[in-house]
């Protein structure tokens, strides 16, 4: 073994609990970016893969009625490869023993010929059998599949049974399979986690077309474009097909429900996946810069010898160098197995909401090649400048000690403020003769608590929009909807109801809002004239009153459109008869979720040319009567689906709190390996530099809890000052993500409650404690006899 490698190994041992710190740093930044680079990898290529297999389709449309010969029409349509048109419909379903509102979707599949587009894989049982064109009117079960994820909520296997409420009449359905299907990668009713409330069903397309009144007829089209077909001139074409049979708008992947939140997932995480590692390995670069130069400064004489004995520069360097790379490798290697045991869990998570027939966790070896070329070049920027400096550095210099540091009054000695305690004094001086390392020490502590806030906002986040969504907006306990808008005045039906207390009636229509060249697809909400059930309101709790001229619109919609309050608004209906309205914004408001856009009700029904109907009823319903009430309800042959908020609330609250936890965490532990890596490496080094001094002191007379108290105070000072600096950097930290994370599904409101700042803080705190007890214990056996003995 050659000299400078048995040096190398000599100098890791006395360092080892430094370079252990440094690594685990490494390892956070590292483990950070494997874990959510490659989950979401798994993730696309999960989704990827089943679009191949599966053929999903590229445009989706959807109609009234229109006869099965209008699919020859729409083949001709340029830049249509293939086609598949289906019936489907939103029906009621119950399960015996189940009280819960559940909504199901029905798709007609064709058993004797497998669907050519959105492929139906089967993950247990059989396809349903071909059935008759009675519907299943003579009460024999209809076969059907129903999705895996709806299956595993509600404990459901092959021979089930269920009900469901199919035009009117209630049909039994037998579930004979559970089945994926591309289109319901992600199966949650209006964007919502709800896997227990809401699911799909595949069942013999002539069955469900007679319990339809469908027969003959279709109302769904998914179509597959030719390769290198102009998306814009496909749907523009296929749109002029079905207008005359109530379709008003095809949409393409970007607008499909399942593929959307899909893919605001994926882009989610890539920025938490690049911003946070970046923190961690910034740290990681300041700590290993602080160690590798003060290493330099106390080997000044070795590395003089080495130069007078005719190691060139370079290999004197590239002897520092190694010692770095080997603290990076180890924190590279335990970040690479932290983030592929964390990747992996993670997918776990995703399998949840996401449902795909193979969905297996891979890092990819460009990740781990990236992971590796980052860190190295990280530590090689943060250690260039104390090389570079070693490379520089004369023999006969070198042979010299350093200068003695310069000392002179503290900023608060100039200021006036001279009557401060001694160890007060010494403290400050210290920390002012090296501005830089203290800053940068401020800073990374800082960084720790900035860390820490942000893994806890989104649990912040959540509950403010549940409590948001769910209380200050959300008055109703129920809201029931209809099949068709009928005349507004079902609402003293409703309130009939045993356990209705209050009943409002409400309007969607669907609608494409133009302004200039720009467009968007959204559901116009009619509200009453002072919504008390179910109302507009912003991220700061303020309610908004819809306007009786005109729209109430989100302000990202607003923003994406080019709209400014005043501007006049081309509001083109996408249902029943073709209707085009032109109406100014009155408003915009600060919402939370969706882009969505709202109006008076009845002066939207005047709008439209229609008399006075609705087709959703938010409903209040008295304590602990909200079963009867629903189970009312659904007799109504009208009704069509029913949303109970506690229901969804519960369901939604079994996953989505306890991912936050996990996420919160994490990220709690990532960034208390930052504070220790700070505190501790900023006291092991000011307690190697100024070993002689604390040995003169005991030797004066000073007790070790005094002599402790010079070291550990200036730890406790940068914490201080790190503290309030890290709240603010936290916010700002937070406000950052948000913006980035900012989509057409989500605004996540900036908010901040005290405890996650006491978390953070405390989180800090527990870390610096750990660090100041392993340095005072260093202190306590510190050799006198050894530290006094100088270099002259």
């Amino acid at each position: 073994m050659k000299a400078l490698d048995r040096k190398l190994l000599r100098d890791l041992r006395q360092t080892w609990s430094q370079a252990l710190t440094i690594a685990l740093v490494v390892a956070s930044g590292v483990a950070g970016f494997v874990t959510t680079l490659s989950a979401i990898d798994s993730l696309a290529q999960a989704r990827d893969r089943h679009y191949a297999e599966a053929r999903f389709a590229d445009v989706f449309a959807t109609v009234k009625r229109a006869p099965l010969s209008l699919g020859e029409t729409l083949r001709d349509v340029p830049g249509v490869a293939d086609l598949q048109l289906t019936v489907e419909q939103t029906v009621r379903i119950g399960i015996d023993g189940v009280d819960d509102p559940i909504l199901g979707h029905l798709i007609g599949v064709d058993p004797r010929h497998p669907p050519r587009i959105n492929r139906v894989a089967l993950r247990a049982g059989r396809m349903p059998h071909a059935g008759d064109e009675r519907g299943g009117s003579d009460g024999e079960a209809i076969e059907a599949l129903v999705s895996a994820g709806f299956a595993d909520a509600r404990g459901l296997r092959p021979g089930a049974r269920l009900r469901a409420l199919v035009n009117g009449r209630e049909r039994t359905l037998r579930i004979v399979g559970i089945a994926l299907s591309p289109e319901y990668v992600f199966a949650g009713y209006g964007g919502m986690p709800d896997m227990r409330g809401f699911g799909v069903f595949w069942l013999d397309h002539d069955t469900l077309a007679a319990a339809s009144d469908m027969a003959g007829a279709f109302n769904h089209v998914a179509v597959t474009l030719a390769p290198g077909a102009s998306h814009a001139e496909a749907v523009a074409g296929i749109e002029r097909v079905i207008s005359p049979w109530g379709g008003r708008e095809a949409h393409d992947r970007r607008e499909q429900a399942s593929h959307a939140m899909l893919d605001n997932e994926i882009r989610e995480q890539r920025v938490l996946g690049t911003v946070l590692p970046t923190i961690f390995l910034a740290v990681a670069a300041f700590l290993l810069n602080v160690v590798i130069s003060r290493t330099i400064a106390t080997q000044r004489e070795q590395i003089a010898a080495l130069k007078a004995l005719g190691y060139p520069d370079r290999r004197i360097a590239g002897h520092y160098f190694t010692q770095v790379v080997a603290i990076v490798l180890v924190g590279l290697l335990l970040g690479l197995g932290l983030g592929k045991w964390l990747g992996t869990a993670m997918v776990g998570l995703y399998a949840e909401f996401f449902q795909f027939p193979r969905f297996d966790h891979r890092m990819a070896p460009g990740l781990v090649l990236a992971s590796a070329a980052i860190a190295f070049a990280t530590a090689a920027l943060g250690t260039a400048n104390p090389l570079l400096a070693t490379m520089r550095l004369a023999p006969a210099e070198a042979m010299r000690p350093p200068a003695p540091g310069r000392y002179r009054p503290t900023l608060a000695e100039r200021l006036g403020l001279r009557r401060m305690p001694t160890v007060l004094r010494m403290i400050l001086r210290n920390l002012e003769r090296r501005p830089l390392r203290s800053a940068l020490a401020v800073v990374g502590v800082a960084a720790a608590v900035a860390i820490v806030i942000l893994g806890n906002f989104f649990r912040d986040a959540i509950e403010t929009v549940v409590d948001s969504k769910f209380r200050v907006e959300l008055r109703a306990d129920v809201i029931v909807w209809l099949a068709e808008p009928a005349e507004a005045a079902a609402v003293h039906e409703l309130a009939r109801l045993p356990g209705a207390v209050s009943v409002e009636a409400g309007r969607d229509v669907a609608v494409r809002i133009v302004h200039g060249h720009r467009s968007e697809r959204i559901t116009l909400q009619g509200l009453p004239a002072q919504p008390v059930l179910q109302r507009i309101v912003d991220v700061d709790d303020r309610a908004w009153q819809p306007s009786p001229d005109g729209l109430v619109m989100t302000d990202r919609l607003a923003d994406k459109l080019g709209l400014r309050v005043g501007d006049a608004v081309r509001v083109e209906v996408l249902e029943g008869r073709a209707r085009t309205l032109h109406l100014p914004l009155r408003a915009t408001v600060r919402d939370m979720m969706g882009l969505n856009a709202y109006m008076e009700r009845r002066a939207l029904n005047r709008a439209l040319g229609e008399d006075d109907v609705a087709g959703r009823f938010p409903v209040a319903v008295a304590r602990g009567r909200e079963a009867g009430f629903l189970a009312a309800a659904m007799r109504l042959p009208r009704i069509v689906g029913a949303f109970s908020k506690a229901t969804l609330w519960r369901n939604m609250q079994d996953i989505s709190a306890r991912n936050i936890r996990i996420m919160s965490t994490i990220l709690t532990a990532f960034a208390t390996v930052i504070a220790i890596g700070v505190v501790y490496n900023n006291a092991r080094i000011a307690l190697a530099e100024r070993t002689w001094e604390l040995a003169s002191l005991r030797v004066l007379g000073f007790s070790r809890a005094e002599v402790s108290t010079l070291l550990l105070g200036e730890m406790a000072l940068v914490i201080a000052l790190a503290l309030p600096l890290g709240m603010a950097s936290g916010y700002g930290l937070v406000h950052l993500i948000v913006e980035m994370l900012r989509s057409d599904q989500f605004n996540f409101p900036v908010t901040l409650r005290p405890r996650t700042y006491a978390w953070a803080c405390l989180a800090v705190l527990g870390a610096a404690v750990a660090s100041a007890m392993v340095v005072r214990r260093r202190i306590d056996r510190l050799d006198m006899v050894a530290a006094l003995k100088t270099r002259e």
